[in-house]
């Protein structure tokens, strides 16, 4: 006798903007599923009222992913299918769902992946920038040690580079990067992407930075940098440079940041190099 079968847990992509970018298959999909979790309900039902899908709907989000993971794996394992919606755009990217499909996975339900709209690729696309590598980083830390480190590590990136942020911090995020090393580097400020008053302002950093400085911008933005072409420093001179900075009385902290923000070192080397130094 074959063992019954287990639902599927499909990870839906939604418009980020334009309705008219739901995907036939999304449609279908949510329309045949026995539940949809979203992060907010409210946002998400007035799409599915305007495509007149009527399947059951429940809120997941960071506050209740631990409690409610268990119970909806239960029901994927029990045979029904569920699919797993963001706000807009593509389901995990800066949002919740991947405790979910963890679990899934480790249940060994079946995960399926429904693409569609993305503002990282939309952003990317139409930045002009190169594509060969790129470097996805989400929203920054607000403040202190992690987002010290991240911005490091954005001006030391030698792929692009794209960021989420928040409209009332995009001036305050490109003076940060600026004054970081990175103001010469092309940059583009993606706005409103797929809505009518989708905007790409390309620039430097340092210039971009001038712009949004008092001005904040109206709705969702996405942020690509360039990434550095400068070439990396060897290890001998990162560590001639390390040895400069701590005997002119720099902390490892100093020298991490210059070995990382001016002589494009990756950042362990930078660590290992900066706590060498101290000895």
């Amino acid at each position: 006798m074959s063992s019954a079968r287990t639902g599927t847990l499909y990870l839906v992509s939604t418009p980020i903007g334009n309705l008219g970018d739901m995907t036939y298959r999304a449609v279908e999909i949510l329309s045949s599923a026995a539940l949809i979790v979203a992060e907010d309900t409210r946002h998400s039902r007035r799409l599915l009222d305007h495509y007149h899908i009527s399947t059951p709907l429940s809120s997941y989000h960071e506050h209740n992913e631990a409690k409610a993971t268990p119970s909806l794996v239960a029901r994927l394992a029990a045979g029904d299918d569920i699919a797993l919606i963001s706000d807009a755009g593509t389901p995990l990217i800066s949002d919740p769902g991947s405790r979910l499909v963890a679990a899934a996975v480790e249940a060994k339900v079946p995960v399926v992946p429904v693409p569609g709209a993305s503002s990282v690729m939309a952003a990317l696309v139409g930045s002009g920038m190169s594509l060969e590598r790129f470097t996805f980083y989400g929203f920054l830390p607000r403040k202190g040690r992690a987002r010290h480190e991240l911005i490091a590590d954005v001006v030391a990136s030698t792929s692009t580079v794209v960021l989420f942020e928040a409209a009332n911090r995009v001036g305050t995020t490109l003076d940060a990067l600026s004054e970081a090393g990175a103001g010469d580097r092309p940059a583009v400020v993606a706005r409103e992407l797929t809505k009518q008053f989708e905007e790409f302002r390309r620039g430097s950093v340092s210039e971009l930075a001038t712009v949004y400085r008092d001005a904040d911008p109206k709705g969702e933005v996405v942020l690509v940098i360039a990434g550095t072409e400068k070439s990396r420093a060897s290890e001998d001179e990162l560590a001639d440079a390390a040895k400069e900075i701590r005997a002119a009385g720099g902390a490892p902290r100093e020298v991490m940041d210059h070995l990382v923000g001016t002589l494009g070192a990756p950042r362990n080397l930078a660590y290992k190099i900066a706590h060498e130094s101290e000895s």
